[in-house]
């Protein structure tokens, strides 16, 4: 597998623009003419992916309403039951497996393609792990919750995997927010994993988004088959510049871990906390990226993202973190000779 040091990454959503949701809530405008306005900002996504200067990119998600609820719809056993809390005043509509699942066909392959044609980059194509989706659903069809993620697993999400491989996906990054929220569940979160991937040949990551500690996965996740982790630091680090212990306290335990185990996947590092409006300046990342490749000894294992998505950061705001993300990298490989 080919190396790419300090590649920089989409890792998430977009905030859709004020006129595209407003069109989208409005009855009286045809799903074709709705269906159009999200190609173009499909489209727009994209190109400002690239003109920022990003390495490996996807759509921004632009499709899509949300990523729980959007592959609840679409897999059969699985009905949305109501809106719950999550956190703060945010809400998710909750769904129920009524009876055992079933793939009901490719729900990602039509937006994927859209993308392959049109990108010039790179692609890494996102969708919502069996974990996730196990654990924000009510469980009414299987004897346990093991019972459950695992057939989501092997009779969706792996047939959902294999149908997107035909079609040219070479690099699917799962997205498991709920991955540690449970740390007694993690040999599961790498079981239903594992089994998700199992006999299918292209680049795997797992995006799992906050943690109190990632170390918590260990030693179970030395088990899982991914290419690459995807991970959340930038939210719990300071926002002093060096490469000092105390400077980057946010990365420090992980890394120490990762080191310890003797580690060769890749590290999706979050450098761009995705909670505020403050932009990054390309130092920080620079001196995040720098701390990174000195704990563990090898750039080739350290790739560059944002924290998680920035759907809830407005547009300018997210394609300006972007843009001083990719300039600070460029910093850190001239720094490190890359």
């Amino acid at each position: 597998m080919k190396k790419f040091p300090l590649a920089t990454q989409e890792i998430g959503s977009i905030r859709k623009p004020k006129w595209l949701v407003k069109l989208l809530q409005d009855k009286n405008v045809s799903n074709d003419v709705k269906e159009a306005a999200r190609s173009d900002v499909a489209l727009l996504n994209l190109k400002l992916f690239e003109d920022i200067g990003l390495d490996v990119i996807y759509d921004g998600e632009a499709r899509r309403v949300e990523m729980y609820e959007y592959s609840i719809r679409r897999i059969e056993g699985l009905q949305l039951a109501g809106k719950i809390r999550s956190w703060d005043n945010k809400y998710y509509n909750k769904g129920r497996c009524t009876k055992k699942v079933k793939y009901m066909g490719p729900y990602h392959v039509d937006e994927f393609l859209f993308v392959k044609e049109n990108a010039n980059k790179m692609i890494k194509l996102p969708i919502t792990g069996a974990y996730t989706l196990a654990d924000w659903s009510y469980n009414e069809a299987y004897k346990s919750k093991e019972d459950f993620t695992i057939d989501l697993a092997k009779k969706v999400i792996r047939p959902l995997i294999k149908d997107l491989v035909k079609t040219g996906a070479d690099f699917i990054q799962i997205d498991e927010p709920a991955a540690t929220t449970h740390p007694d569940e993690m040999q599961l979160v790498v079981d239903s994993f594992n089994e998700s991937i199992k006999g299918i040949n292209a680049k795997f990551g797992i995006h799992i988004c906050y943690s109190e500690d990632y170390s918590n996965m260990y030693p179970e996740v030395l088990e899982m088959k991914n290419h690459q982790y995807e991970l959340e630091f930038a939210n719990r680090d300071s926002w002093n510049k060096g490469i000092s212990h105390s400077n980057r306290n946010g990365y420090e335990s992980f890394l120490k871990t990762f080191k310890e185990y003797g580690e060769k996947k890749e590290i999706g590092l979050g450098v761009l906390d995705v909670h505020v409006d403050e932009v990054e300046s390309p130092e920080l990342v620079r001196d995040r990226l720098l701390y990174a490749v000195k704990m563990t000894d090898n750039p080739n294992l350290v790739h560059v993202n944002p924290d998680c998505g920035l759907r809830t950061r407005s547009r300018e705001t997210s394609f300006a973190k972007l843009k001083n993300m990719v300039i600070g990298t460029e910093m850190a490989k001239k720094r490190l000779e890359l």
